[in-house]
């Protein structure tokens, strides 16, 4: 059995990955800003803008394995904030490498990035590769890249881990704040006559690269067993499906979901300043190093999406 403590715990990805865990019988260490309940062998309640906190955490804890998650990862927040963006994604990531490298140097750690960090090398049309430019476009992803140049110093100090990028991930249990599921929560609320039957949508034309939560998760863990692995393997790995598809389609999937009549309304507050019109993502390099391939289809993982905003509105 494996310690495995995850930051960032209580978040979208966080859950699912230690339902995951605990399923699998692993010891999940669940690192949360605040309290919450999670599906955890323990829980720590800790700041990881706090160095302090950070040591106490990682002393007391001794994991052999790390997911750092913990991350401000809504880009127009990090417009609006950029301060606490960067303290978040940057200094937060410092801490906790140092925290390892002085209290558990052995723990194999996977810290999680983004497809943002690429920006404008999505430009040119295609599927990026993990050695592409990264040219980020908004605080968020300049942060994230950050965190990763900090990242490989430790790793040339003998940190053991990999760096993740991960494309679009949706599910059940995401916010809101995120396109997708803004569009699933609107139409439940249609549905159930508390919204007018009209969609509120930002940029449609835009094409991404989705992937279930659960989808998601299972890379993760696949790229934990690389810690048992000996001999050489890339540090950086892009987790996506290399299958772009424009938001208008999967809204056209979820509105046939549902058998309301909706009527789609384009709304100019829902438009990123800096929106990549293609972000697609080639995961060769993960598929050869861990056989791992996505097992849900698109329909499937909408259609989860829709029931949960179905049942949390009919829970309000």
């Amino acid at each position: 059995m494996h310690r495995i403590l995850i930051t960032g715990a209580s978040g979208f990805v966080g859950r699912t990955l230690c339902s995951l865990l605990k399923e699998r019988g692993q010891h999940v260490i669940a690192v949360t800003h605040s309290e919450s309940n999670l599906p955890s062998t323990e829980h720590v309640q800790c700041d990881v803008r706090n160095a302090e906190a950070v040591q106490e955490a990682i002393r007391r804890t001794t994991p052999t394995h790390v997911v750092h998650l913990a991350a401000l990862c809504h880009v127009p927040t990090s417009f609006a904030n950029p301060q606490e963006t960067w303290q978040t994604n940057v200094i937060g990531s410092v801490n906790l490498l140092e925290a390892l490298h002085r209290h558990a140097p052995g723990a194999f750690t996977l810290f999680v990035s983004s497809s943002e960090v690429y920006g404008a090398d999505f430009g040119h049309g295609h599927p990026v590769r993990e050695d592409s430019p990264c040219h980020p476009m908004n605080p968020y992803a300049a942060s994230k890249l950050a965190a990763e140049i900090a990242f490989r110093e430790y790793l040339q100090r003998g940190q053991s881990g990999v760096i993740a990028r991960p494309f679009n991930h949706i599910g059940p249990g995401q916010s809101a704040d995120y396109a997708t599921a803004s569009f699933a929560q609107q139409i439940a609320l249609i549905e159930a006559g508390l919204q007018p039957p009209r969609l509120k949508v930002g940029n449609l034309e835009a094409s991404r690269d989705f992937l279930d939560v659960r989808d998601v998760c299972g890379a993760y863990l696949a790229l934990l067993g690389l810690a048992e692995r000996d001999g050489d393997h890339p540090h950086c790995f892009n987790v996506a499906s290399g299958k772009p598809l424009p938001i208008s389609n999967v809204l056209d999937i979820l509105l046939s979901l549902s058998h309301t009549q909706i009527e789609v309304e384009s709304d100019p507050q829902r438009m990123r300043p800096s929106d990549i019109p293609y972000a697609a993502g080639d995961c060769s390099a993960l598929i050869a190093e861990t056989g791992w391939k996505p097992q849900r289809s698109l329909t499937e993982t909408l259609g989860a999406l829709l029931n949960y905003w179905r049942n949390y509105v009919r829970a309000k």
